[in-house]
């Protein structure tokens, strides 16, 4: 039910009205109404029960595993939300000068501490507001550290064919010419490929290792010395950052920038457009380039905002102020909670996850696209034989198991892999909950088999069935219309 439909004329929320009606300006004639607007007329508990219901209505985190491959739902501990809601935090203005926020900066300058900790880079800035933003700041840099020597003419950023979407846009946005590299069969980079695309208007290659195939690049040292024998740089793309983190640090492998996505690895809540965070780290050699402001320690102990006049060469400013504070304190309050051997354990749980929960499905008679290798903090079903046997595709799939009570993996992607699942538990479901998803999908499998059609009507027990998505797409129609006698101003 919408909340139009709840309205009945004269019902109002008393204590939420202003106690005086502002005074309004004066509006030309033809600025103003000449009927009121058809908002809903309810009371604060209706409101109130309106919204609740909608939001039992959802999947999340909060209610459900959600095995998003690539997309890390891991849970999101509640003291981070506490401690990064303090008042003195909440009530600091942007604007009021870093000697009346010193345990701001301070949490600020530890988190960037932390982050050069576990990637093995010399300098982060915190700035970028989202994965993207940080993709996009790491390949300003590479143009702007090329210019400054003079090579102009790198004008090409190498991509991987299982690279996520984001990788090519933000090379494009930064001016760049993509070139697609392809990947072998058992999931590596191709390196011949990958060497004869390598010349003198190659600027850098963007990787993410554990890759979006659920596999760990194995050739990422003879990958880092070609790139770097040509004269590029090695963009290292975060989004898999949980499967090893704290077991292997991307500058350990060559990489010479890295953005880390925190509503990811390091459990602040997203989903939705936002909110989100994208720290960029880089090589002493791109220091100059970070985007500002940067936290520094200063001689005497205390804490101040690195701006432009203080780093020319900065590539400038993404964000207003000091970027999405609220998720960089609570990344911050997350990676003390674990403390350095607690990230360690992120890594080694998300992966002995994926692993059994792979080895349970192939066992149960589940195609893997990748059957030789082993999986990194995710891993990809195919269910093209079962397309092939019993006509049911892998959205099929994906909206029966809705049915059961769970999220379903990303689907169709990587697009390389045909009716693809992605599927990635994260460290922090337990075995009771994986072997709970592990049966519902041997459950729908088992359906393809007996009862197709059950699988191409699905889902069958949420508030809203299988819809037209062709049809939303292009007439895709937002707006509620009262109907003479409905609602408030019928």
């Amino acid at each position: 039910m919408l909340i139009q439909e709840r309205s009945r004329p004269g019902r109002r929320a008393p204590t939420q009205a202003p106690l005086q009606t502002p005074k309004l300006p004066d509006l030309p004639s033809h600025l103003c109404r000449t009927q009121r607007p058809a908002l809903p007329e309810v009371s604060e508990l209706e409101v109130m029960r309106h919204y609740t219901g909608l939001s039992q209505k959802n999947f999340s985190i909060d209610t459900h595993c959600y095995p998003l491959g690539s997309c890390t739902m891991k849970y999101n501990p509640r003291v981070c939300h506490a401690l990064a809601m303090l008042p003195a935090f909440l009530s600091r203005h942007p604007l009021a000068p870093a000697e009346q926020g010193q345990g701001l900066l301070a949490c600020l300058y530890e988190l960037q501490e932390i982050l050069k900790a576990v990637t093995g880079m010399d300098a982060v800035s915190l700035a970028p507001a989202a994965g993207a933003q940080g993709e996009l700041a790491g390949v300003l840099m590479i143009r702007a550290y090329h210019r400054g020597r003079g090579e102009s003419q790198r004008t090409e950023i190498l991509i991987p064919d299982a690279a996520h979407g984001t990788n090519p846009a933000s090379a494009a946005m930064a001016g760049f010419q993509v070139r697609e590299i392809p990947t072998g069969p058992d999931g590596d980079v191709d390196l011949a490929a990958l060497r004869s695309a390598l010349g003198p208007k190659t600027a850098g290659i963007m990787l993410t290792n554990p890759s979006t195939l659920g596999v760990f690049e194995r050739n990422i040292r003879a990958i880092a010395e070609a790139v770097h024998g040509a004269g590029g740089l090695l963009y290292y793309d975060g989004a898999n950052l949980n499967g090893i983190l704290g077991q292997v640090r991307p500058a350990d492998m060559g990489f010479d920038i890295v953005h880390v996505n925190l509503h990811k690895t390091f459990a602040t809540p997203h989903g939705g457009g936002g909110p989100g965070a994208g720290p960029v780290g880089v090589r002493a050699q791109l220091a100059p380039y970070l985007p500002v402001p940067l936290v520094e320690r200063t001689a005497d102990d205390g804490y101040r905002w690195l701006t432009e006049s203080d780093r020319p060469q900065s590539i400038g400013r993404l964000t207003a102020f000091g970027g999405n504070i609220g998720i960089l304190l609570r990344a911050y309050v997350y990676a003390r909670l674990l403390g350095r051997q607690g990230l360690s354990r992120v890594a080694e749980f998300a992966t002995l996850n994926a692993n059994y929960l792979l080895a349970r499905l192939r066992s149960a008679g589940f195609t893997l696209a990748y059957p030789t290798r082993r999986a990194s903090h995710e891993f990809i079903l195919t269910l093209k034989p079962e397309a092939r046997a019993f006509g049911v595709s892998t959205a099929d799939v994906a909206k029966r198991l809705l049915d059961y009570g769970y999220h379903a993996p990303t689907t169709y992607f990587p697009l390389l892999v045909p009716e693809c699942l992605l599927i990635e538990p994260t460290e922090t479901e337990s075995k009771q909950t994986l072997d709970g998803l592990a049966e519902a999908l041997i459950a729908i499998r088992r359906e393809c088999v007996e009862n197709p059609e059950l699988l191409h009507n699905a889902p069958h027990h949420l508030p809203v069935s299988r819809l037209d998505e062709v049809h939303a797409a292009r007439q895709l129609d937002l707006a509620w219309r009262p109907t003479v006698g409905e609602g408030s101003h019928g």
